[in-house]
């Protein structure tokens, strides 16, 4: 077998999941301050279905064939001239920049060292798959809301990728976790550390009473959920309306300079020393994580099939090897 080539997910056009399929590529080569990671199992989130459906075809273009997968777990397998602070064969876990595109759904990835960390000794790496994006919850409490010992926090997608290590972390601060998800995942969400979980789809947010802090990882029903904060309480989106994109960001923006709690808005985009928080609640156990299925490389469209249909406990993790 040709090692210059590798595995990757690929997809022609915008669409269904059944637009992805496996194909042998060129393997990369790590450019100069660049690591080439071998990838043992990444994550599916809900960017990479919405950019392989073209819900955000005016980032992502028309260039085809075109690439999915954003966050990746592995070892180090080379560095490039003057990549400083990994070592080939340390097991890493990471995402790809903003500027990278997609592109982990592949035996190989390279990436920059500054949005890698290392996996605590020991983990496995398909269960360490299911943490990179949980970066995002630790941002959005530890950065952008403050998150207190006492503060009432409200978190709603509580179930899925960064919702359920939001709750995690949220207990582990010392917080009064609220949870909002499905029914079917009440269980699954209390077990995680939520004092109270509610299902969002019974529950009237008017019965929820006041918060300190808001985490939505949904985007939709912005407004209403702002109308919860107590005086100087804070609200942090990770998400967007995609059906009203213009409306929804202009209702975001125009939240930071008018009203009661303003909403912070962000998309992940974590640099090492969120890895290295990361890697702490690991080993301190006040995180951990919550893998829903393990599919193979082949099964990725399956993987986003499943994502799209809603109900996720945790993450879905392909497995590479």
């Amino acid at each position: 077998m040709d090692d210059r080539m590798m595995r990757a997910v690929l997809f022609d056009r915008y669409g269904p999941p059944e637009v992805l399929y496996t194909a042998r590529v060129p393997r990369p080569e790590p450019a100069p301050g660049e690591v080439l990671v071998r990838v043992r199992a990444f994550s599916v989130n809900g960017g990479e279905t919405a950019a392989r459906a073209g819900r955000v075809r005016l980032l992502t273009g028309r260039r085809f064939p075109q690439r999915t997968g954003l966050d990746f777990a592995g070892e180090v397998a080379a560095l490039g001239v003057g990549a400083t602070g990994f070592a080939v064969g340390e097991p890493v876990w990471g995402v790809l920049g903003r500027t990278s595109g997609f592109g982990s759904a592949a035996e190989y990835v390279v990436a920059s060292p500054e949005r890698m960390g290392r996996i605590p000794d020991g983990r496995d790496p398909v269960a360490a798959a299911a943490l990179p994006v949980a970066t995002t919850a630790v941002t959005a409490l530890r950065d952008k809301a403050r998150l207190r010992p006492g503060e009432r926090l409200l978190i709603r997608g509580a179930a899925g990728g960064v919702g359920n290590a939001a709750v995690q972390l949220g207990r582990a601060c010392g917080a009064k976790v609220t949870a909002l998800a499905r029914d079917a995942n009440l269980d699954f969400v209390r077990d995680l550390g939520a004092h109270e979980a509610l299902d969002h789809r019974s529950t009237p947010l008017e019965a929820l009473g006041r918060f300190d802090v808001v985490m939505d990882t949904v985007g939709t029903g912005l407004p209403a959920l702002r109308r919860l904060l107590n005086p100087g309480g804070r609200m942090v989106a990770i998400a967007f309306d995609l059906s009203r994109p213009v409306g929804s960001l202009g209702g975001i923006a125009l939240s930071a300079v008018h009203g009661r709690g303003r909403v912070r808005f962000f998309s992940g985009d974590p640099r090492r020393k969120d890895f290295d928080d990361l890697a702490r609640h690991v080993v301190e156990g006040s995180l951990v994580p919550a893998v829903d299925t393990v599919f193979s490389l082949e099964e990725t469209a399956e993987a986003h099939r499943a994502l799209e249909s809603g109900g996720v406990r945790g993450k879905y993790v392909v497995r590479v090897d």
